[in-house]
């Protein structure tokens, strides 16, 4: 998957959890959880949707790095390279 394909899966994870999201102005620099009012369960429900789609193992130490926008991208790209 490409930067780009991942940002979208994200997005629509996020949708799909939170219909009310307004991602006019997401800074994807900034912590998705403060900027869409994501609490621990909306973040949980994220990663479980990883895992379900992609078969992904993300153990729970790694989590911050699920942060931003843009942090997650660069976490999940090794990782779904050849999806």
């Amino acid at each position: 998957m490409t930067r780009n394909e991942i940002k979208d899966t994200l997005l629509e994870i996020i949708a799909d959890i939170d219909d009310e999201a307004d991602f006019s102005s997401l800074d994807a620099d900034a912590p998705l959880r403060d900027q869409l009012d994501l609490d621990s369960m909306d973040f949980l429900d994220i990663v479980m949707e990883l895992r379900k789609r992609y078969k992904l193992q993300i153990p729970e130490e790694e989590y911050p790095q699920l942060a931003t926008l843009t942090s997650c991208i660069s976490y999940l790209e090794p990782k779904l390279k050849d999806v």
